[in-house]
């Protein structure tokens, strides 16, 4: 069976900054990309919020470079699936997609987190063309412009106040009659003039010549005041959760309440010595490419502190 030092498991600016730092540190690891190479920014248009990007860069353009400047330091990156791994002893010893297994005397757990969506084709059809699961991301292009947030606790709160600072004008679509968010993000939200909430409400599907244009949408479903509306919108934002991709971890690791990998605090340990976290696989709240990217520098710095013990 083959074996690495470090095994990392997940591509995205975590898992490519983890590889650039444990290859320049002459320490042995493997990199396998999972089941989308890059991570989630590879279906992202315009990034202007990476540094060293004055013109903004495109996030397929800027995974690619991350990929390519760990394969110049020497990283060993695999194209695969790691759909299992056998935490309970070391070497930890995953397997792969295509039947072979890896042996590896640490693991940084870098595989992301995939944002729910409703379910509607039209998401697709849409997706970089006026869909959005990420307000930060994605919330300057709709300056002075009509967009939608989709969803009623604190993250659907958060990303309509944020871009209430951006656009014209922010509806929220609940499908409940109140919001599930905290009193304080309520508050921020009533507060907003420009933010119009729209309680029971549920969207049916998007429509628009080349991007967004507007949503269909149904009120009071299947009650007797049920009535269907268009509303005219140039954005439409999914902030209904996110999910980390934790499910071949096959309860191993301890999470937080939410599914994400839980760390020590102080660092991205696990609760498994020598299995470590980077990225939004254990980030429920900040969730950008650039503290990804951070995290999956300390992970790397991590597992060689680990090694060196060995």
């Amino acid at each position: 069976m083959e074996t690495t030092k470090c095994l990392i498991i997940g591509s995205g600016p975590a898992g490519y900054t983890a590889a650039i730092y444990l290859s320049r540190a002459a320490i042995g690891s493997v990199l396998y990309s999972g089941i989308q190479p890059g991570g989630q920014l590879t279906q992202t248009t315009t990034i202007e919020n990476f540094p060293g990007f004055p013109d903004g860069v495109e996030g397929f353009d800027l995974m690619e470079k991350m990929r390519q400047q760990a394969v110049n330091v020497g990283a060993d990156i695999r194209q695969g699936i790691v759909t299992a791994i056998d935490l309970s002893k070391r070497p930890f010893v995953a397997t792969i997609d295509d039947g072979s297994q890896i042996a590896a005397e640490s693991v940084i757990v870098a595989t992301g987190a995939s944002a729910k969506y409703l379910g509607l084709s039209d998401e697709q059809k849409y997706a970089g063309l006026g869909v959005s699961a990420c307000a930060t991301c994605d919330g300057f292009f709709y300056r002075k412009k009509v967009v939608a947030v989709v969803g009623g606790g604190d993250t659907a709160c958060e990303e309509a106040h944020y871009l209430s600072n951006l656009a014209k004008k922010v509806y929220m679509i609940v499908r409940k009659p109140y919001l599930r968010a905290s009193a304080a993000m309520q508050q921020r939200v009533n507060e907003k003039e420009n933010i119009e909430i729209l309680y029971n409400t549920n969207t049916l599907g998007l429509f628009g010549e080349g991007g967004v244009e507007g949503a269909h949408l149904v009120q009071f479903k299947g009650t007797d005041q049920e009535q269907t509306l268009d509303i005219n919108i140039d954005g439409f934002f999914l902030a209904i959760g996110h999910k980390p991709n934790t499910d071949f971890l096959a309860g191993q690791v301890a999470l937080d309440e939410q599914g994400y990998i839980a760390l020590s605090g102080h660092n991205t340990a696990t609760s498994v010595e020598g299995v470590f976290a980077a990225g939004d696989v254990a980030d429920p709240h900040y969730r950008q490419a650039i503290a990804a990217a951070g995290s999956g520098c300390r992970a790397a710095l991590d597992a060689k502190a680990f090694l060196d013990t060995l």
